[in-house]
């Protein structure tokens, strides 16, 4: 059965005293609670071993936001799946919009980061959606069925069960405009019969879809509600507790 999981992005925010600040505060909150989701923070790779001290043996679990496409060598400035996965690390984030449009990371680059987070054992919340021109022409859903196919359908059944899927309407990513629930899930179960297509039934059915476009306190309850909406990739609201718990507690 699949798991409702809310992932926090912090992208490129947070110190390494305020990112374990943070996760302190956030261990404390939900310290007690009874949760109907699991709880994954995703940190830049400085706090990453801090941070799994500070939230070990609690309700959060810890993401990095990329890893390399490679195993190793004189690739300078990059943080190999091996490294991140000697942190402690149980989830990394790939693919997402910003690395795609700022780095010019394709489906085939991808693929091989994929692999390698596989490879050490780390759950890759693998991120696709379109821009606003892709949506505004109507070819939003070949965008998005591209993405999975290229990237991640070379896969053998038993490793594409491990990946978590993340749509983002891109258009709605720090834009404050937000894709309607009734938008998320007919991409959400598109995305599901896609994978009915070339998995079957009993794993589409086990994939976690998360909707990563400017999900906040107002409108989580409402999105998660919907059938194949199976939690959040959350940005800007969970760079604070106050905003991220409500998104947590959504379920």
């Amino acid at each position: 059965m699949r798991k409702n999981i809310v992932a926090g992005n912090w992208k490129m925010n947070k110190t390494l005293q305020e990112g374990t600040a943070l996760a302190r505060d956030l261990q404390t909150a939900l310290h007690g609670k009874t949760l109907q989701c699991e709880v994954v923070i995703c940190t830049p790779f400085i706090h990453l071993t801090s941070v799994a001290g500070v939230i070990a043996g609690s309700k959060v679990q810890l993401g990095a936001q990329n890893c390399a496409d490679h195993v190793s060598g004189a690739y300078t400035g990059e943080v190999s799946a091996a490294m991140v996965a000697s942190t402690g690390a149980q989830y990394v984030i790939l693919g997402h919009s910003e690395r795609r449009a700022y780095y010019g990371e394709t489906n085939a680059i991808l693929k091989e980061k994929v692999k390698l987070a596989l490879e050490n054992n780390l759950t890759p919340i693998f991120c696709i959606g379109e821009v606003l021109g892709e949506r505004e022409a109507g070819t939003h859903f070949e965008i998005v069925k591209s993405q999975i196919e290229e990237a991640l359908f070379g896969l053998p059944e038993d490793d594409f069960h491990k990946i978590v899927l993340a749509y983002e309407p891109v258009w709605a990513i720090g834009t404050g405009k937000t894709a309607t629930p009734a938008q998320a899930q007919e991409m959400h179960a598109f995305i599901r019969r896609t994978i009915i297509d070339k998995y079957g039934d009993g794993i589409a059915n086990d994939t976690s879809i998360l909707y990563g476009g400017s999900a906040n306190a107002d409108n989580a309850k409402e999105l998660f509600s919907n059938p194949d909406v199976d939690g959040g990739l959350i940005g800007g609201a969970s760079l604070s507790v106050e905003k991220f718990l409500p998104i947590v507690e959504a379920f």
